[in-house]
């Protein structure tokens, strides 16, 4: 917060009621001559005060509830000509000399539809409000500049702070960066789903919209305007009239489609203008609907990009989805890390899914003991409360591995001993090289192979599951969790009967 800040109007403090309410008869919008040319050598006195000679654009918006409505808006937003780029130049970090700052401040007190804040980071600031009252903020006290300001016929009051100062509208969370987690991810979604649609906001109320496909990304991504909030969705239906169909009864909802130039549109319209917005997309190639409710229809996955040091320094931030919550704990785990959770469900191909605090962890089958286990259903059942470790976290696909063998006693070190031993145990699998015989006196007891060069020759093909086998052990190898067994070994040689 800089220490110095000052309310600098045309009105008269002489002319407000007890309520600080103005009652002079100064019009609350732009003369667009003297006067507002007096605002704007007062932010120059202050900056020229200051040391600044440039202002960074913060928080951006076009159209919408950035005009006031006190004038009409005008074509380009009073941008034209601002920003080489278009419109696009007018994102969140852009330094421009004071010279385009004053032309930004002349637009805000015009009301044209455009307005941002005006900064230099602990030294600066020029927030425009309502009604032609105008915040200067320095980290000096600026004497020349008030008394300029004073000879202009304007009025400087000293505040604790500017109201428009940056408040966020929510409680801060955790924002996402597009950072390499971020690109990763959505390589690999763009991988899964073949194609995806990235929303590229610059500035608020103004978006640009991108079909990705793993031949596209890079380029995309190497055009995008800085510190913009990225939100990726769905693809677009090729089938038109299948995307109509997800319209709502009513309310606002944003549609999308690509011509066959590949040329992308978007409209927000409501149920009154769905009839209109139809018959204009008719000749699409795709086209989606999306819901301007989050919670209705969140996109897959959101971010901000990063500046190019890596340090996030946009203070927007997007609405958090599913998935950037997931991430946001995901990045609070780590291997080796020992978690409680409960069994949600177990899949027929062996996986056995566990909640650990809101998030959906699986155990592989492998994972659930040391000893053989035919279903997960002979070790964990749905609603058990589990204690596993932390095999890995995969930041691309956000999935969590845990096992839960590695919280028991590994109990093949005490197999190891027995390597020699002649036991005798039931044919519990057939495979084409062999036998597998269990060599423990247990259900889940572990089991060794008889390779068919071990096999007795009276045995033959004629062996099946169930039949005792009388086997040697030849080796328990513990890097590989491997037995080998002998049939023709476990019979003693006659000179030592």
């Amino acid at each position: 917060m800089l220490p110095y800040v000052y309310r600098v109007t045309k009105y008269d403090p002489a002319d407000r009621d007890q309520h600080g309410h103005y009652t002079g008869a100064e019009p609350a919008i732009s003369d667009h001559g003297p006067v507002e040319a007096a605002y704007l050598q007062a932010v120059a006195a202050f900056a020229e005060d200051t040391d600044v000679d440039r202002l960074a654009i913060r928080e951006p918006e076009i159209g919408g509830f950035a005009h006031f409505g006190s004038e009409p808006p005008v074509d380009g937003y009073g941008l034209a000509d601002l920003f080489p780029a278009g419109l696009t130049g007018f994102h969140d970090g852009a330094l421009v000399p004071i010279a385009t700052g004053l032309e930004l401040v002349r637009a805000m007190l015009r009301d044209n539809g455009a307005w941002c804040r005006l900064e230099m980071e602990e030294a600066f600031a020029v927030h425009v409000g309502w009604d032609q009252y105008l915040y200067i903020g320095s980290s000096r006290p600026c004497a020349a500049a008030l008394a300029r300001t004073r000879s202009l016929g304007l009025f400087p009051e000293l505040l604790d702070a500017s109201p428009y100062d940056f408040v966020p509208d929510a409680p801060v969370s955790e924002q996402r960066p597009a950072d390499a987690d971020f690109w990763a991810r959505l390589r690999w979604t763009v991988g899964s789903h073949r194609a995806t649609f990235l929303e590229e906001s610059y500035a608020t109320n103004a978006a640009r919209w991108h079909r990705l496909t793993a031949d596209n990304l890079e380029a995309v991504r190497a055009r995008l305007t800085p510190r913009a909030r990225l939100a990726v969705w769905p693809d677009l239906l090729t089938d038109v009239g299948a995307a109509m169909a997800s319209l709502p009864d009513e309310g606002l909802v944003e549609f999308l489609w690509e011509d066959e130039s590949g040329r992308i549109t978007s409209t927000v319209a409501d149920d009154t203008q769905f009839e209109a917005v139809i018959s204009r997309i008719a000749g699409a190639s795709a086209a989606g609907v999306l819901s301007l409710g989050t919670d209705e229809r969140p996109p897959l996955f959101t971010a901000v990009l990063p500046d190019s040091d890596g340090v996030l320094r946009a203070r927007w931030q997007t609405e958090p989805t599913p998935s950037d919550r997931d991430r946001s704990f995901l990045k609070t785990l780590r291997r080796g890390q020992v978690v409680t959770g409960t069994v949600t469900s177990i899949a027929d191909f062996g996986g056995t899914f566990v909640d650990i605090g809101g998030f959906t962890a699986m155990i592989n089958l492998p994972e659930l003991s040391w000893r053989p286990v035919p279903h997960p259903s002979d070790v964990v059942g749905v609603g058990q409360q589990i204690t596993a470790e932390i095999l890995d976290v995969d930041m691309v696909r956000e999935r969590v591995a845990l096992s839960l063998r590695a919280m028991q006693e590994d109990p093949w070190p005490r197999v190891a001993p027995r390597s020699g031993q002649v036991v005798t145990g039931p044919v519990t699998k057939i495979v084409s090289f062999g036998v597998f015989v269990r060599i423990e006196d247990r259900a889940d007891g572990f089991e060794g192979l008889v390779h068919t060069s071990e096999l007795d020759e009276s045995t033959g093909d004629v062996v099946e599951v169930g039949d005792v086998l009388t086997v040697k052990i030849i080796d328990v190898d513990l890097a590989r969790r491997r037995i080998t067994l002998s049939q023709r070994k476990a019979r003693a040689p006659r000179h030592e009967r």
